[in-house]
């Protein structure tokens, strides 16, 4: 029998809380020792926040401004 595999969601302001913790000078991988995740998901996190920090991590449902306007034409 095939394991189920279970996508875990994380609310945005959850990730925003994880990337602060790693501004303020704790390692991706201690940050995710303490929260108990993967250190590459919070690297990620880090990566995206520092890539848009005015939209990352919309949430579920809302979009970038660039994929609504991808999504309306």
């Amino acid at each position: 029998m095939a394991k189920e595999v279970l996508r875990r969601g994380y609310e945005p302001e959850f990730k925003r809380e994880a990337v602060k913790l790693v501004k303020g000078g704790l390692s991706s991988a201690q940050v995710a020792r303490d929260l108990g995740l993967k250190s590459n998901m919070v690297s990620r996190w880090v990566r995206e926040a520092e890539a848009d920090p005015a939209h990352s991590f919309p949430g579920k449902g809302v979009m970038k401004p660039d994929e609504a306007e991808l999504d309306r034409l």
